[in-house]
């Protein structure tokens, strides 16, 4: 059985500088986080859930229960988001930008060695995914 729980290194991109261009993140923020490589540790305590990704330019956590909403504080935006356990090898959260209303999420997707990201956004015609690497 896949494990959620755990650290994961992150080794690749795809569509991440068109997906994070049509969400309107500035041009030098768009290169700095396509060339970072965080440290994503996820634990989880019954319902509740910590979901920690650390790089050489910030270290963003955030804690939540389960299909509960939480608040999340990016640079340029709070976003307001609820993230559900779909089965043992996926999680999911949907989310709105406050003040524009936009929809948008990240589906986690788990293997015995990975985790993928799939970020999605309305204004975003192609989703941008980060590839992890389990830590064993």
């Amino acid at each position: 059985m896949t494990t959620i729980a755990g650290k994961y290194q992150h080794y690749k991109n795809e569509n991440i500088d068109d997906y994070f261009s049509a969400v309107g993140v500035p041009y030098m923020g768009r290169k700095m986080m396509s060339m970072s490589s965080p440290l994503m540790e996820i634990t989880l305590d019954g319902e509740h859930m910590t979901i920690k990704n650390s790089s050489l330019m910030r270290t963003v956590e955030n804690k939540f229960k389960l299909g509960e909403e939480y608040v999340e504080n990016m640079p340029s935006a709070i976003i307001k988001s609820v993230t559900t356990l779909v089965n043992d090898k996926q999680i999911q959260t949907q989310s709105v930008v406050e003040g524009t209303g936009a929809n948008c999420g990240r589906q986690y997707d788990f293997t015995d060695d990975e985790c993928i990201v799939t970020l999605t956004h309305e204004n975003a015609k192609t989703p941008g995914k980060r590839y992890f690497r389990r830590i064993k």
